[in-house]
């Protein structure tokens, strides 16, 4: 599942679904300016949210990988992004968390249980991994974007036909664009009015 809740700080939330789990994992804090990834606690919820089967838990050793994969995650994306060459060291990251078991998928509905019944944290930050470079490593890359409102700029996988879309959220940042042109229009059509009235 991709897509979170975003809180503003003024404590307005919204919805943001980048276009993949590993852009949401890189945005709860290397590619936005609030730290998510507070606690082991925290970390067990946002993979239990996120990532199929995985139990809500973590340990110490867990959130300094998740930060560490993290933040590899988000430099590559920003390289990525502009079309730069990445650093070795992130892309050695990446790799070496794809590299450990992941996330097996699974067909429900069977009599009998195949392997363990949940996943471990581990298993989620290589499932994270994998999903990144599925995104980095191939054509989806080219459309990575950033959102044109000059006060987000949160970065997302365009996902629509034409590969045109502009915000990161219609919720947020279209609506807000949309209701400022509009704004604008009007006030110089008063303007305008105004100018004919006066005849300056």
């Amino acid at each position: 599942m991709t897509g979170q809740w975003r809180e503003e700080t003024d404590g307005r939330r919204w919805w943001f679904d980048s276009g993949s789990l590993a852009l949401d994992f890189a945005h709860t804090g290397a590619l936005h300016d609030r730290e998510c990834l507070t606690s082991t606690e925290a970390l067990g919820s946002w993979l239990a949210e996120h990532v199929d089967t995985v139990k809500p838990g973590a340990s110490d050793a867990r959130l300094e990988d998740a930060l560490m994969l993290r933040g590899g995650i988000a430099r590559l994306a920003e390289a990525a992004w502009r079309t730069s060459t990445p650093a070795p060291e992130d892309v050695d990251v990446l790799n070496l968390f794809a590299a450990m078991p992941d996330v097996p998928p699974a067909l429900g509905g069977g009599a009998r249980q195949a392997g363990r019944a949940s996943a471990t944290a581990r298993q989620a930050l290589s499932s994270i991994a994998r999903d990144a470079i599925a995104l980095l490593g191939g054509p989806t890359a080219n459309r990575l974007r950033r959102c044109d409102a000059t006060d987000c700029r949160l970065l997302y996988l365009d996902t629509s036909r034409a590969g045109s879309r502009r915000w990161c959220s219609m919720q947020r940042c279209g609506n807000r664009a949309k209701v400022r042109a509009h704004r604008r229009r009007n006030a110089s059509r008063a303007d305008t009015a105004l100018t004919r009235q006066t005849g300056r």
